[in-house]
C-alpha cells in the first residue's frame, strides 16, 4: 500500500499556519523577551516560514499544472501571495494590511489546482509529452 501526499492540503495548511503564527503568535508570546528569546519580531522565522510555504505550494502547483491541468491561473494566485509575504517583511508598518490577503491568494491558488486537478484528471492535450 503506498502513501500519497495531497500537496495542496499541504499547502493550504502550511499557509494556515503561516497566518496564525503572523496574527495570533504575538498575542501569546508577548512575554518571551523577558526570558531572551524574540521569535516575534524574528526575520529568520520570517523566511523560513515563506520558503516553507513557497516549497510545497511551488511542488504542489507545478505537478498540477504539469500532470493535469496546465493552467496558469493557480500559479498567478501563488506568486502574488509570496510577493505580497516578502513585501509584508519589508514593509513592516504595512504587514497586517499584507497578511490576509496574501494567505487569501495562496490558499486560492491551492484550492484551485485542486479543482482543476480533480476536474481534468490527466485530459491532456495534443501538446502534452507525458
Amino acid at each position: 500500500m503506498s502513501l500519497k501526499i495531497n500537496w495542496d492540503a499541504l499547502g493550504i495548511t502550511a499557509s494556515v499556519a503561516c497566518a496564525i503564527h503572523c496574527a495570533v503568535l504575538p498575542l501569546f508570546i508577548s512575554s518571551l523577551p523577558l526570558f531572551g528569546v524574540n521569535i516575534i519580531e524574528n526575520l529568520p522565522f520570517e523566511y523560513f516560514m515563506i520558503g516553507l510555504a513557497f516549497t510545497v505550494g511551488l511542488y504542489s502547483l507545478y505537478h498540477g499544472f504539469k500532470k493535469h491541468h496546465h493552467s496558469w491561473l493557480p500559479l498567478l494566485f501563488f506568486g502574488t501571495g509570496i510577493l505580497m509575504l516578502l513585501v509584508k517583511v519589508s514593509l513592516h508598518e504595512w504587514r497586517f494590511w499584507l497578511l490576509v490577503p496574501s494567505v487569501f491568494f495562496i490558499v486560492i491558488a491551492h484550492f484551485l489546482n485542486f479543482k482543476l486537478c480533480r476536474k481534468h484528471n490527466h485530459a491532456h492535450s495534443n501538446d502534452c509529452n507525458h
